[in-house]
């Protein structure tokens, strides 16, 4: 097997706790082939989002609707949380990625235009622990320079209309996480370029 010799992404993470709350309840999680965004609110939601994070970490390898439903049957006796996981292939250029509640996704093409964001996750509605419902992820082909994002819903959906596939991630998050957090529930960007892709 050869080695990838540069890593898989580079990313950037801003978060915004709600004043008033000891942490926030918007989680992330970014290890060699997944990354994510977990939502919830104040300190029973960080308990089952870290629990969450924990249960990913223990179980990278295996399928994002493997993923899901392992952390739904160990999250039930909290009040649940949602959910949007992306797995990606770095060998043969392909994402999955599966969202369940209100964690926007979104890719950004390598030298797309300003705004000009190609492909949306699609949410199912419902609460990893609580009310899961029908599970179905979606594949997508990715090159190298394409930029995911993942947005709790702390942060106002147009936040993609401002995205550049030439914006530094760290910068990228920290500027969505100021230009549209709504500012009244936790908050959580993560911007991740892909640039240990091999096609």
């Amino acid at each position: 097997m050869e080695a990838i010799s540069i890593p898989l992404i580079e990313y950037g993470v801003a978060k915004f706790v709600l004043p008033g709350q000891i942490e926030s309840g918007d989680h992330h999680l970014v290890c060699c082939q997944q990354s994510g965004g977990i939502l919830g609110h104040g300190e029973e939601a960080g308990m089952a989002a870290k629990a969450a994070v924990s249960i990913l970490k223990t179980s990278v390898d295996e399928p994002v609707i493997s993923l899901v439903e392992k952390c739904h049957e160990n999250l039930r006796t909290t009040r649940g949380i949602v959910l949007s996981l992306a797995s990606i292939d770095p060998v043969h250029g392909m994402m999955t990625w599966i969202g369940v509640g209100n964690v926007q996704g979104a890719v950004m093409r390598t030298g797309a235009s300003k705004g000009i964001v190609e492909q949306e996750l699609l949410l199912r509605a419902g609460v990893v622990g609580s009310q899961l419902p029908p599970l179905q992820a979606a594949v997508l082909p990715i090159a190298r320079g394409d930029t995911l994002i993942f947005a709790t819903d702390g942060v106002r959906s147009e936040f993609a209309k401002s995205l550049s596939a030439l914006e530094a991630p760290q910068r990228a998050a920290d500027r969505i996480l100021e230009q549209y957090c709504r500012g009244n529930d936790d908050a959580l960007v993560l911007v991740a370029r892909l640039t240990g892709i091999r096609r």
